[in-house]
């Protein structure tokens, strides 16, 4: 009887410290409750494949002692692996807006090389989703969706990010990952599954013949490389990130891009003319409806990317050493400069190979220089805009994004002909201090 009351003892014993150690891998995720997520590419470790099921007993306690001695094993691994991870890897989050240089700027970290894991906006899927199944205007519940897929992603765990992509991946493979092209880590050889031919043979990634994407082969992928990066345009408050920071798993530095807003929309009316058809029209007429749904977007849109800046630079505790500001204009004209300070930031070495596309790629020529391409003349794009942007409108701007505007040293115009004026510098000589 004392044998039998011992050997319950134990399992129990066996049991707590299982669940505790799935605790400590893995964040079980609800799924936000918008639908069943399918079996994860890379799933817990756990112990339950060496311990008995419930049902069974052990003939010998010889046979507990060898699965607590794993399991002590794995926990003291674990224990070693988390110091490595706090220690050595780090993860990058480029935040920013669209049309501000997101894309040219997260070149800077696609391009590190074979120790950087990079993924572009990611977030997309999530965002197409909740609009479709909840119109896109559940902030609390875009941002919770938001955090939770982030800091999945960082810990190189694919399954939430699954259970939004449309259509579902099957056996975690998935044609429809969104830019995949533009993520140097999903088209390696190790992630390049072949090419069936016929069907997927007009799929480039990277110049390279790419099958669909096998989320699995991602994951470990991911997990073999010394750093990993996120660049979105999708993230509101820099304030819901907060358990990103406070994760002891992760390693997270947080660079805030920050583009002129009126270079912002002048972009926007080129790029998504559709969409900015009011605008464009408005600058026909030379009048704004000040009261329009449009101008008011616009204002929210400045007063979030302020409101975050400004937790930012205030530096709490939770914030302290994990906040960057950058100006797009600042890295147009000292692109060197600016990816320098970024990498001693981010506490990662600054690659020639980096260096090598910054140069070649900030010098570009007008027929390289697409709307949505990285190859940009980047000292020309700092003042584009100023010949396309009406006074008018540039006016508007200035009326509900000035708080944002001088929080970040852009200068207002006071005419059309010092907004065209280029000898007038429109972007004040400012230190942000992050460090």
């Amino acid at each position: 009887m004392r044998i039998k009351y011992t050997i319950s003892l134990v399992f129990f014993v066996a049991l707590v410290i299982i669940e505790k150690e799935n605790n400590i891998i893995s964040r079980v995720s609800d799924k936000l409750a918008l639908k069943q997520t399918p079996q994860t590419p890379l799933q817990p470790s756990g112990l339950s494949h060496i311990l008995p099921k419930h049902n069974a007993s052990f003939t010998t306690l010889s046979k507990t002692n060898s699965a607590f001695s794993l399991i002590k094993r794995r926990l003291e691994n674990y224990s070693q692996h988390k110091e490595v991870v706090t220690r050595g890897r780090k993860h990058i989050l480029l935040l920013a807006t669209t049309r501000t240089g997101s894309s040219f700027v997260g070149e800077f970290f696609n391009q590190q090389g074979d120790n950087m894991f990079f993924l572009f906006e990611p977030l997309w899927h999530v965002e197409k989703m909740l609009t479709l199944e909840t119109g896109g205007t559940n902030a609390t519940a875009s941002a919770k969706a938001y955090r939770d897929v982030l800091q999945q992603l960082f810990l190189c765990d694919f399954s939430l990010l699954e259970s939004f992509i449309e259509p579902l991946p099957v056996n975690h493979i998935t044609t429809g990952l969104f830019r995949r092209e533009s993520s140097s880590s999903l088209c390696e050889k190790s992630v390049c599954s072949p090419v069936i031919k016929g069907f997927f043979e007009r799929y480039r990634c990277r110049s390279r013949r790419c099958g669909p994407l096998n989320l699995t082969m991602a994951s470990e992928s991911c997990l073999q490389k010394e750093h990993r990066a996120i660049k979105s345009v999708r993230v509101r408050q820099l304030e819901n990130l907060r358990p990103l920071a406070e994760d002891p798993r992760l390693d997270v530095k947080f660079i805030q891009l920050v583009r002129d807003p009126r270079a912002v929309l002048a972009s926007r009316m080129v790029a998504f003319a559709a969409k900015y058809k009011n605008w464009k029209q408005w600058a026909i007429d030379g009048e704004v409806p000040i009261d329009d749904d449009e101008v008011r977007k616009l204002k929210g849109n400045c007063d979030n990317i302020r409101l975050s800046a400004e937790i930012g630079l205030r530096q709490p505790a939770w914030l302290r050493r994990r906040y960057m500001l950058v100006r797009y204009e600042d890295i147009a004209r000292f692109p060197m400069r600016k990816a320098t300070e970024m990498y001693r930031f981010a506490g990662i070495p600054f690659t020639p190979q980096v260096k090598s596309w910054i140069l070649k790629n900030t010098q570009a020529s007008k027929e390289t220089s697409g709307v949505y391409s990285t190859q940009k003349n980047s000292s020309e794009q700092v003042e584009k805009w100023r010949f396309s942007l009406p006074f008018k409108i540039a006016q508007v701007v200035q009326k509900v994004c000035g708080p944002t505007l001088k929080l970040f040293g852009y200068k207002f115009v006071s005419s059309e002909e010092m907004l065209t004026d280029k000898s007038i510098s429109l972007i004040e000589d400012k230190v942000f201090n992050f460090l």
